[in-house]
């Protein structure tokens, strides 16, 4: 009968886990729910965005029912597999509670049942402080110092669990205990009562003259942190001339002490987009041998022909920028040079040659930089390339590019001149053969038919896996797509 009612509640309440939205992740920051506990939803409805190494998803539901409970908060990192929420699919079948996650039923759950609703409140990870179902190691009891009268502690429970606490049903002698931290323990109290902090925050405190022992600890374990040490130094400092004011009015005290840097830092959780680009870069630079070339071109012509295109009615409501003519000189040139668009396979010790350019475009968006790609690039005409180049920059600024089109890049560009910046050594995009850095277009002194003139002038920067790419060939690529941009026609001609 347990086994039964066990798996009728299974039924209707389901959970929905974090699923792996991109291609091998393993966790994911939930950003925002779009639901709270009691409202109505419905198969497909999207429910919350989380943002993964790769980009910001939102993820719809497979279920139709009422929200009975979202198991993190925002700005909650998850692993995939977990669930984050659970779903009454029949509400109208009356009260019930939802099965504990990872727990087998219990002989004493019902009467818990009838008990616990009384005192529960709905917050955004819950109903209030249910026992939890995370894991957590129990804490070693330490030598000097006093376990919590039982009174105390069923106390200090109700409070934590937002609940008042039960009056006792006998008079009970008044602690010694004047104030209860919420780890039940006394402040900074260590081994023999002494406060745990390490050396340099010891000596923080010194220079300070902070005693520890009246320091509350925020660290794992009741260790005392440099945080702490400044917290209580900051009242102290404030209180110190107002007491002495009466007594010595015209000689206000000074308070001295050592400046700490770690007082002017702030330390940020490498997360997301960061955390993913970081990997990315140092698995890039220490795994494929780079080379970077560069060459200065006139592309005086190429922004002419960027004036023309946007008077162009075939280009009508298109975005027309110097990109674009940049973007199809690189995939006329890998047209020449079709040995440059491939892969190094190291498991297998292969060179993957690819019939596709898949063209990624280097974004710096809000969450950082992310390298979307269009598919298929070398197979599209102009129109049809500046509308996906258009796409793609909305999209990213927007945060909503999926990890579908983050993957899969054969080569990259990026226009580092929109920060009017010359050139730069650009690190490969890991898993693609090369990348194409844009500098700015600045009018420069320029021999220009055997006369110095002010000409149109960038620099591009080319970086190659040397294992793929020889010397020559990447001279060729680079030469091509600095003759396309000094004579536009040749898209013409050579493509």
């Amino acid at each position: 009968m347990t086994m039964t009612t066990g798996t009728a509640k299974a039924q209707r309440f389901r959970e929905f886990k974090m699923p792996d939205v991109g291609e091998g992740l393993t966790e994911a920051e939930i950003l925002k729910w779009y639901v709270q506990p009691g409202d109505t939803v419905t198969d497909g409805q999207v429910v919350c965005e989380v943002e993964t190494a790769k980009a910001a998803v939102e993820l719809p539901i497979p279920y139709t029912g009422v929200v009975h409970e979202l198991r993190f908060g925002e700005g909650v990192t998850v692993d995939v597999g977990t669930a984050i929420i659970a779903v009454d699919t029949d509400p109208g079948a009356g009260p019930a509670e939802a099965p504990a996650t990872g727990s087998a039923p219990q002989e004493a759950a019902p009467a818990e049942e009838d008990a616990e609703p009384q005192g529960r409140q709905a917050v955004l990870v819950g109903y209030g402080a249910a026992p939890s179902s995370t894991k957590r190691r129990a804490r070693k009891p330490q030598a000097g110092v006093p376990s919590q009268p039982e009174p105390v502690k069923a106390a200090l429970q109700a409070e934590l669990n937002g609940r008042p606490a039960a009056q006792p049903a006998a008079p009970v002698a008044p602690q010694p205990v004047a104030t209860v931290t919420p780890d039940a323990r006394p402040v900074g109290a260590g081994t023999a009562g002494r406060p745990l902090a390490k050396p340099p925050v010891r000596k923080l405190a010194k220079d300070l003259g902070i005693d520890l022992a009246t320091v509350s600890p925020t660290g794992p374990d009741g260790i005392i942190t440099r945080e702490d040490v400044h917290a209580a130094a900051a009242p102290a400092a404030a209180q110190a001339p107002a007491a002495e004011a009466p007594a010595a009015p015209a000689a206000a005290p000074v308070v001295t002490g050592v400046v700490d840097a770690a007082a002017r830092e702030r330390r940020v959780p490498v997360k997301g987009v960061r955390k993913a680009t970081a990997q990315a870069m140092v698995a890039s630079a220490f795994t494929a041998p780079h080379v970077t070339e560069f060459i200065t071109v006139d592309v005086t012509r190429t922004m002419k022909l960027v004036q023309e295109l946007k008077q162009d009615p075939d280009m009508a409501g298109l975005r027309v920028n110097p990109l674009l003519i940049v973007a199809k000189a690189l995939l006329v040139a890998l047209k020449r040079h079709p040995e440059v668009n491939a892969s190094w396979d190291e498991a297998n010790q292969e060179i993957v040659y690819k019939d596709y350019v898949n063209l990624g475009i280097a974004a710096a968006t809000p969450r950082g930089l992310i390298v979307p790609n269009i598919k298929d690039a070398g197979s599209k005409t102009l129109p049809q390339l500046a509308e996906e180049l258009g796409d793609l920059v909305a999209t990213a600024r927007e945060g909503k590019t999926s990890p579908a089109a983050m993957s899969g890049g054969t080569v990259t560009i990026t226009n580092v001149g929109v920060f009017g910046v010359d050139s730069g050594t650009p690190i490969l995009n890991p898993g693609e053969s090369a990348i194409l850095a844009v500098g700015a277009i600045k009018l420069q002194p320029w021999v220009h038919k055997g006369k110095v003139k002010a000409r149109q002038v960038t620099t591009l920067a080319l970086s190659f896996d040397h294992r793929l790419i020889d010397g020559e060939l990447g001279s060729k690529l680079l030469a091509d797509i600095a003759a396309v941009l000094e004579r536009p026609k040749r898209l013409i001609t050579w493509g």
